[in-house]
């Protein structure tokens, strides 16, 4: 078979884009050997030439590819492929090492696949830095959500799904010619040892405020080496906004321009509540926005003040209203009512009874 037909012939076995559950199957071809060891969940090298690359088979394709191959699955290696280089052929067999560093090149070897310009995956092709980047916001809330809820059974996956948006933006800009993934673990790496001079240096030991200081100091002169000018300069826009209003103004209070303390903060909320409610009688959608963006900026200030993150508050403040509005309904529910069927003022009891059990369970010796 000409090499160009076995590739259509395998890569259209080849489910390239799920990857996350194999089973074991050999196949060999006088150029390529391919070996997934049964019950291993892993991947071994696809020979192809002098290139080692990583290309997976789904479970319910075994019984097509089973007999097709001279290996033995037992033993875990295949028979050497004609035509390579006994250092080649040994590659080829070996099963992949669980190491992070196999695993990282067996994730870049998948990527590549998936976005191979004859066999990849249609839709992985298609994408680009800006329709991708969605999904990565996505998938650190993700990770973010896995540890608030303490799921460290799920946390490696939300973990994984996150550098794989991180190896996609690298594949990307690898392929413009931009930069590789190797350039992204450099940047950070050197990024790290020159902020913590004094594990990687000869600075001095520093406590965690110490090194808070210095940390920022750090940061203040790498934008001004990327001639990045003014006090606010380089946080980023697309940060969720309550969170870049805490960003902005921790900026701000670093030159002085703060308020004293939160309880001067509380005067300035009761002074945009003021300026508020006189704005609605004209019902002006944009000067209503205006006024409500004031209330939340200042609102994420007060958390700032207190030391609070004001997206973690909002975020429990949502975990605790979907979960008392889930215990109304069933309160509801336990009358034989609907929610339809149900007033604002019997609901508003659901509420306040559901608030009182949990707020005595709370009060609970």
């Amino acid at each position: 078979m000409r090499r160009g037909a076995f590739e259509a012939s395998l890569f259209k076995h080849l489910a390239i884009a799920r990857f996350r559950h194999y089973i074991t199957v050999p196949i060999q071809h006088a150029r390529y050997n391919l070996l997934i060891q049964p019950g291993n969940s892993r991947c071994v090298n696809l020979v192809q030439g002098y290139d080692p690359v990583v290309r997976c088979i789904p479970p319910d394709m075994a019984s097509h590819h089973a007999g097709r191959t001279g290996a033995t699955p037992d033993t875990g290696c295949t028979r050497p492929a004609a035509g390579l280089s006994p250092a080649v052929r040994q590659q080829g067999s070996k099963p992949m090492p669980d190491t992070a560093e196999a695993e990282l090149r067996r994730l870049l070897d998948i990527m590549a696949a998936l976005r191979d310009p004859d066999h990849g995956c249609p839709w992985d092709r298609e994408q680009s830095f800006a329709t991708i980047a969605p999904y990565t916001i996505e998938e650190a809330y993700e990770v973010a959500d896995a540890i608030a809820r303490c799921d460290f059974a799920a946390l490696p996956d939300e973990l994984g799904d996150l550098l794989f948006q991180v190896v996609y933006h690298a594949r990307m800009a690898e392929e413009d010619g931009r930069f590789a993934f190797a350039d992204v673990a450099s940047r950070i790496a050197d990024k790290m040892v020159r902020r913590h001079p004094h594990v990687f240096g000869d600075a001095a030991m520093r406590d965690a405020a110490a090194q808070t200081v210095a940390w920022e100091e750090q940061k203040r002169a790498e934008r001004v080496a990327r001639a990045e000018t003014g006090s606010l300069a380089g946080v980023p826009a697309g940060l969720p906004a309550l969170t870049r209003a805490a960003k902005l103004t921790t900026r701000a209070a670093r030159v002085g321009f703060d308020w004293p303390d939160a309880e001067a903060v509380l005067e300035k909320l009761d002074e945009e509540i003021g300026e508020l409610r006189a704005e609605l009688p004209t019902g002006d959608p944009a000067r209503l926005a205006d006024e409500v963006g004031d209330l939340l900026f200042v609102l994420a200030n007060l958390a700032r003040k207190l030391d609070l993150d004001p997206e973690t508050c909002l975020r429990q403040a949502n975990l605790k209203f979907e979960r008392r509005f889930s215990l109304v309904e069933q309160v509801i529910e336990s009358k034989q009512l609907t929610l339809a069927e149900t007033s604002l003022e019997q609901m508003e009891a659901a509420w306040q009874e559901v608030k009182c059990a949990e707020h005595a369970r709370l009060n609970e010796p």
